[in-house]
């Protein structure tokens, strides 16, 4: 095994060769280190690889269940965790959020809608005050502050990407509806009846299974340095209040914490068994986790726009639905334009579509520089929708 050109393992179908010969060219191409990639078509998977390593030194081969933390890729299971109470009539989307959460009225915030939160339309972008890691892992702290922060911008006009505070957001709604953390809440109804590897932080006891994720060449940070110069306040405090990256992702404190906007770990098999539920129309497996009208909810657009956090880096107008960004024109989740997903820092992304029938889950530990739309993430794709 060379280190350009690591073993695949796994299966694919013939019919998806084009996935497998993305994968690999990833690693030849596009300094992936460790990997995996799962589709699952009509319910049946039919891509399932992984290669490469699972840790800088190369010690660690990537093996079929190696965990890793994927980000913002978290955001589509949060989500889920509140439409499936919305399904159950326990939350309405187009209720003011103070409806379930007192506090959260404070500084003008009393029009904000659940369903502002879940398109990150809510003006939290990040808290106004200085906010740490430690912080960050403070559960508490974390929503006491959101709840008493003003806006950035009027709720409601436009999206603005809550990179770390989508999760206390959403997560807290779904606390106070249910009772659980969104972390707990998706493992007593999703992810433990369904036996998906998926977990919103990661238990000590799993740490050996757990991917080191590592960032690219530091020259790419003049790519973002540029980026990050163009910044507004709103921007700012999305992406660095606090800054975080590979090197507190590995921690025990990260781990060990619910950071649920960034902080899930798991498999691509779990990534796309979890976006496959709305791919499906509600079902995974065979059971039903969603009505097909609330699966079809998730993909409401709200408005595309210019996102006020992410529109330095893309010169282009993006749409979120309730939870999910939509395919739209651009094509970051191939190209029918009402196919949704999520990607996360670095690279990693989740994956549905309806109309196809399929999902994806793409995990990696080599992180990119790309807050979305990663070239490798993008190849897949790509070569997912060529075979269909």
């Amino acid at each position: 095994m060379s280190e350009r050109e690591p073993e695949i393992h796994g299966h694919c179908d013939a019919r998806f060769t084009a996935v497998r010969s993305a994968f690999e060219e990833n690693f030849r191409e596009r300094e992936e280190l460790g990997a995996a990639v799962t589709v699952v078509a009509d319910g049946v998977t039919v891509v399932d690889l992984w290669g490469g390593w699972a840790d800088p030194a190369r010690a660690r081969p990537w093996e079929r269940d190696t965990l890793v933390n994927v980000w913002s890729t978290s955001k589509g299971p949060v989500a889920l965790c509140a439409h499936i109470l919305a399904d159950r009539g326990l939350l309405d989307l187009d209720a003011p959020v103070a409806t379930y959460w007192p506090e959260f009225a404070a500084a003008g915030k009393e029009k904000v809608l659940v369903r502002h939160l879940l398109s990150h339309r809510a003006g939290l972008s990040g808290p106004r005050e200085p906010h740490s890691f430690a912080e960050l892992c403070d559960w508490d702290l974390t929503t006491r502050r959101l709840a008493a922060t003003e806006p950035w911008w009027e709720p409601g006009t436009r999206s603005g990407y809550h990179a770390l505070t989508f999760g206390h957001l959403v997560g807290e709604v779904v606390r106070r509806v249910s009772g659980l953390r969104p972390g707990a809440f998706l493992a007593r109804e999703v992810t433990g009846p369904l036996g998906i590897d998926f977990g919103i932080g990661l238990p000590e006891r799993e740490a050996g299974r757990a991917a080191e994720l590592t960032h690219r060449r530091a020259a790419r940070s003049t790519e973002q340095a540029a980026i990050f110069s163009q910044l507004s306040p709103a921007a700012l405090a999305a992406l660095t209040n606090p800054v975080v990256g590979a090197a507190e992702a590995n921690t025990s404190a990260w781990r060990a914490a619910e950071i649920p906007a960034a902080g899930g770990h798991g498999t691509a098999r779990a990534v796309a068994a979890l976006y496959g539920i709305f791919a499906g129309r509600g079902t995974y497996d065979g059971r039903r986790v969603l009505s097909p009208e609330a699966a079809e909810r998730v993909r409401e657009g709200q408005g595309s726009c210019r996102d006020l956090v992410l529109g330095a880096g893309f010169a282009r107008e993006t749409e979120i639905g309730l939870g999910l960004w939509l395919s739209g024109p651009n094509g970051s989740y191939g190209p029918n334009p009402r196919a949704v997903g999520h990607d996360g820092f670095g690279g990693s992304a989740g994956l549905a579509d309806p109309e196809a029938g399929v999902s994806l889950g793409y995990v990696m530990n080599r992180m990119g520089p790309h807050i979305a739309d990663d070239p490798r993430k993008m190849a897949l794709v790509n070569a997912l929708y060529g075979a269909l």
